[in-house]
């Protein structure tokens, strides 16, 4: 198995909800998020080597519930991810994974061996290509949130929002396109500079929630999750 990986956080309380998990950060990704607090993982760099990881899980068998793939973009490495989270599986961790849905058939391969998905939705899927900077980014998602919805594994669909990049019409038209597809939540995150790697968008952060627009998108889906 040749999984490049970029690190290692041994304990999580917040990667995977009400599970002690460990987090192994794939190398990889190909898109370019402009807001990315990832943005060293986007290349395959190889920090860890994974029998070092996989022998740090031995010793955490009983004392965590689950391992987390994230990234960079875990679908990037489907193959190799598949084969270390079945290790995983084995060693009887739950398992979970963090991705964008950049590929819609390595994520239905690797939801086989999955227990709990955190998908990132960019934007209105139009959006996405002046998001990702990569053009066919919105049909892949949207094929790839379709087969999350469709599988009925436990999951959070999560956006990250810089007004910049999210007008408020955006926010609305994206949340009626997930309800759209089935989806009864959906979790908006404020951004965060930390990792940025456009100064302009980490300088440029102001406040986005209004009164009106917590109500517009409330009526569109009542489960919709707002920052404080």
């Amino acid at each position: 198995m040749n999984l490049r990986l970029g690190g290692l956080v041994p304990w999580s309380s917040v990667d995977y909800p009400g599970r002690q998990a460990a987090v192994v950060f794939v190398g990889g990704c190909p898109w370019r998020c402009p807001y990315c607090h990832n943005s060293h993982l986007w290349t395959t760099g190889a920090a860890l080597s994974w029998p070092s990881v996989r022998r740090f899980l031995e010793t955490r068998v009983g004392l965590l519930d689950a391992v987390v793939a994230s990234g960079g973009e875990p679908l990037a490495q489907a193959k190799a991810v598949g084969e270390a989270l079945a290790e995983v599986r084995a060693l009887g961790f739950g398992t979970a994974l963090h991705t964008a849905g950049v590929s819609p058939r390595r994520f239905q391969y690797l939801l086989r061996n999955i227990d709990w998905v955190g998908l990132d939705v960019k934007g209105p899927f139009a959006r996405y290509p002046a998001i990702t900077t990569r053009d066919g980014s919105g049909a892949a998602a949207r094929e790839s949130v379709e087969i999350l919805l469709q599988s009925g594994k436990p999951h959070e669909l999560r956006t990250t929002v810089h007004p910049e990049l999210l007008s408020d019409r955006d926010l609305t038209t994206m949340v009626a396109e997930l309800a759209a597809l089935g989806a009864r939540s959906v979790t908006l995150r404020n951004f965060r500079p930390m990792g940025c790697p456009d100064p302009r968008l980490a300088g440029s952060y102001r406040p986005w929630l209004t009164p009106e627009l917590a109500a517009r998108l409330r009526a569109i889906m009542p489960g919709v999750v707002l920052p404080d």
